[in-house]
């Protein structure tokens, strides 16, 4: 009879534990698609964003994103920027969704929308980061905390930048793709370019090193302008 119990409690708790599981959203890639257009979700340190782009015909489209409180299938979003609609910048946005173990079924307007999660590809640079420090003319100049920043998000192989001013609801670029991390190098491959569709596919390659904490950011930009920045860890709980 104890047995018996304990099988009980056993298969209890490990059905428990999958349920749970199934009802939260983890950090992670997301992504469906309609046809041609990517719909990518990023999700990392209490920070989320959307992006809709065409890699193949090279389009960017839109994103938009801010910090992100989870909830048992709902998710709180207090935007930080929006390029198809500034006027939500500063709202909250409540958005349902369901979460199984490997997709994500998210109501936005009216409609649910599959996202499948993506392949979990841990590497040391995975987080929310802000540019803090850049090299001009041979100096490192800090880059001060303020309204405008501009933010990195890094997460099982995807990135994006974007920079930003919610104060003034102003959106001044942003870019991301696919990127790999190992033995001191950065790899990064465009997927979307608002600044210029035309760099979509190209592949950066930088030096980059975590030092106290903080991520040494050296090489050559998509314009072959070289640079040295430095990102720190950006809090937003």
């Amino acid at each position: 009879m104890k047995n018996c119990t304990l099988l009980f409690f056993l298969f209890f708790g490990i059905c428990f534990s999958k349920a749970q599981a199934q009802q939260q959203l983890h950090d992670g890639a997301y992504l469906y698609q309609d046809g041609m257009n990517k719909h990518l979700m990023l999700v990392k340190d209490h920070y989320i964003s959307f992006i809709s782009y065409d890699d193949v015909r090279k389009r960017f489209q839109h994103t938009w994103g801010g910090t992100l409180d989870k909830q048992q299938n709902l998710i709180n979003i207090v935007i930080e920027y929006n390029s198809q609609d500034s006027t939500t910048v500063g709202k909250t946005m409540q958005l349902p969704y369901r979460a199984e173990v490997d997709s994500l079924h998210l109501k936005t307007a009216d409609n649910y929308h599959l996202y499948m999660k993506q392949k979990k590809i841990p590497q040391d640079l995975d987080a929310l980061w802000r540019i803090s420090g850049r090299q001009q003319e041979g100096k490192m100049n800090n880059v001060p905390k303020a309204d405008r920043k501009t933010i990195k998000i890094l997460v099982d192989g995807y990135f994006q930048w974007v920079a930003i001013n919610p104060a003034q609801k102003g959106l001044y670029g942003t870019g991301g793709g696919l990127y790999q991390y190992a033995h001191n190098r950065y790899t990064e491959t465009l997927q979307f370019f608002s600044r210029d569709n035309n760099r979509v596919g190209q592949e950066l390659a930088f030096d980059g090193e975590i030092v106290a904490g903080a991520w040494h950011h050296k090489g050559k930009s998509s314009k072959g302008d070289k640079i040295y920045e430095i990102w720190s860890k950006e809090i937003t709980e």
